[in-house]
């Protein structure tokens, strides 16, 4: 179920800055008011009567459709089935609505008590109307192939919902009892929804000190990113200290729901901690177990040989894990107006396709992104695609550095995507995460080449192309790291529960060697997976990030080459939304990620702008500066 599900900007290195509430100084000095969304296009308030209305319906049509078609199904014509599913759809999406409207309103601010209150009252509401539609999807998966397969050919109608069925019966062999089914529905609001919500709460309430000043968790790891050293170490470690004093409610939630979880899975009959992911993602094990070895065997000529060139780029002889976002010292830090940033990702979307910019371009002219800074806002960023009945609303925290215009352009993809896919109905708009991922890194990458390609000073440039290597550094190599301490974490969890300690030392052994020996790690860095939410809220999701920016490198590479009607092409496959599978979209562009060296492809752009990074600052220290080690073939 697609229900409340937005698409989240990846936690690489601190989520997006939020919560502090005074907005950084934009260039010039001027402090010009930041875009907040209207969520009025929804509900005019949590006390709308619409939304009560709403709801209502909702609950008399799922009873009456229950009544109508449960236990009937296997007895129904294709065109009357297919009418059927389109009734569910229907009911889907008006709770896809509310539940949508609340979660953006929880997300504007956690730390209210009453929007907690309406977000927990809305879920219960929705799942418990939500229940007499779960037959449905229940008897569908337990109809023979040969039957169902018989009603498609007689029926153009339900031939349309062939994507949908397809990717709802890869849970088939997983699907348990129509008992079994509607407790797990049911206790959700209970189960894992209430241990992400004391999570949710839980960051938003805390504060952290900072050189004797009292900030949020989102500007406090903002500050990991200063060019203030000392300021860069103080931020560390009231970080430390802060999660050091939670850490013991942090270890008890990531150990109730890896067990929760590993309860599911025993009973569905998974076969490993990740295979439940990748159904969902529909995408094969083997073909992540293929990017995860691709990615870790090119460490030595990724990460471990970037962060040894930044360490002597910053006149040091180790990092800490507070310098792994530093700014370089050429890097100038000036901050940008988000008129500017508005400007240069419209440019570059606009250059690519004019077509495409057009979609963008509501995103700007209405009230859908909130990009202003507020205590109590939601971390990170993302991209919620509501229903298509409606539109997508955009979610970051602007602080006006070049990174938050990646940001941007990042969520605008999500947001082009989702209106392009709206076209597929609510039921089949909705990609996997594999694939949700292919145009956000797309308008990333589309805005930093326009970036690079317009700046003619040197030095800039070098500043631009390090920054895209630590971005997709943090993308690519640490959101892979990433999943593999949440693999170790899940299969050791299954011998019993987990000390923080334990937990510690399995999250500091994959960063020392994910990001090599440049670094000198303290130990206080041991509880910095906790502020991880994609670990709680949706588990293994990270490695979508390596996925999706591996797959938009040879994307890209294709677009360079002129390969033609690229554009064209590339629209249509974001039109596709959730009809196709990745080897389908792929196949136009002549690509194919089963292959193992696919992931090389990918992996090779990141390598071969390091090679230019070291060229450069090997050519402004002289001819003497040794060599950087260049170990590893990936």
């Amino acid at each position: 179920m697609r229900r409340g599900r937005a698409i989240c900007r990846l936690v690489t290195q601190n989520p997006a800055p939020t919560a502090d509430p005074t907005p950084a100084p934009q260039a010039g000095g001027s402090s010009p008011a930041l875009p907040a969304w209207d969520l009025s296009d929804l509900y005019a308030a949590p006390d709308d009567p619409g939304l009560a209305a709403d709801l209502a319906r909702a609950e008399a049509e799922a009873r009456a459709f229950q009544a109508a078609h449960a236990g009937r199904l296997a007895g129904l014509s294709g065109d009357a089935l297919a009418a059927a599913i389109a009734t569910y759809e229907r009911i889907e999406e008006i709770l896809g609505q509310a539940m949508s409207y609340a979660q953006l309103i929880f997300s504007g601010d956690a730390q209210s008590a009453e929007n907690g209150r309406f977000y927990q009252t809305v879920q219960e509401r929705v799942t418990a109307i939500s229940s007499h539609l779960l037959f449905l999807t229940l008897e569908l998966n337990r109809l023979e192939d040969a039957v169902l397969e018989a009603k498609l050919r007689q029926s153009a109608a339900l031939a349309r919902w062939r994507p949908w069925l397809r990717d709802l019966r890869v849970f088939r062999p997983h699907q348990l009892s129509d008992e079994l089914e509607k407790l797990l529905h049911e206790k959700e609001v209970t189960g894992r929804s209430a241990w992400n919500r004391l999570f949710d709460e839980t960051i938003a309430g805390m504060r952290v000190e900072v050189a004797g000043e009292e900030l949020t968790v989102s500007a406090a790891l903002n500050n990991l990113s200063a060019g203030d050293r000392s300021l860069r170490a103080a931020a560390a470690r009231g970080i430390s200290a802060a999660f050091g004093e939670r850490v013991r409610l942090f270890s008890l939630i990531t150990n109730t729901l890896a067990k929760d979880k590993e309860i599911i899975d025993g009973w569905r009959r998974y076969p490993r901690p990740t295979s439940a992911r990748n159904r969902a993602n529909m995408v094969e094990d083997e073909v992540v177990d293929a990017l995860v070895s691709a990615v870790w065997s090119a460490l030595p000529r990724l990460s471990h040989r970037y962060y040894a060139l930044k360490a002597r780029w910053l006149g040091l002889e180790k990092l800490q894990h507070w310098d792994r976002n530093a700014p370089l010292p050429e890097d100038s830090d000036v901050s940008i107006p988000w008129a500017e940033a508005v400007a240069r990702v419209r440019a570059a979307y606009g250059a690519f396709s004019p077509e495409l910019e057009g979609v963008a371009a509501p995103f700007f002219q209405k009230p859908w992104i909130d990009a202003a800074l507020r205590p109590g806002k939601a971390s990170g960023a993302f991209a919620h695609p509501t229903v298509p009945s409606a539109h997508p609303y955009l979610l970051l925290n602007y602080h006006g550095k070049a990174r938050d215009v990646m940001t941007l352009a990042h969520e605008l993809g999500h947001g082009v995507h989702q209106v392009l896919a709206a076209q597929q109905g609510y039921l089949m708009s909705s990609t996997p995460l594999t694939l949700a991922e292919t145009a956000s890194v797309f308008g990333e990458m589309l805005t930093f080449r326009a970036v690079l390609d317009a700046e003619a000073d040197p030095r800039k440039r070098r500043t631009l192309l390090a920054g895209k290597v630590e971005d997709m550094l943090n993308t690519v190599v640490r959101q892979v790291a990433f999943y593999r301490f949440e693999t170790l974490l899940h299969e050791e969890r299954r011998q019993g529960e987990l000390s923080q300690e334990r937990i510690g030392e399995i999250w500091m052994q994959v960063q020392t060697e994910s990001l090599g020996p440049a670094f000198d790690f303290s130990p206080d860095y041991s509880v910095y997976w906790a502020y991880i939410p994609h670990f709680v809220h949706t588990p293994f999701y990270v490695y979508a990030y390596a996925f999706g920016d591996c797959l938009v490198n040879a994307l890209y590479g294709v677009f360079r080459e002129g390969h033609p009607r690229f554009q064209e092409k590339y629209l249509d496959m974001l039109r596709a939304g959730g009809t196709k599978r990745h080897q389908e979209l792929l196949a136009p562009f002549g690509l194919d990620a089963s292959d193992p060296a696919f992931w090389n492809k990918g992996l090779d752009v990141i390598a071969g702008f390091i090679d230019e990074l070291e060229r450069d600052v090997q050519a402004s220290q002289g001819t003497a500066a040794p060599a950087l080690p260049q170990t590893g073939t990936g």
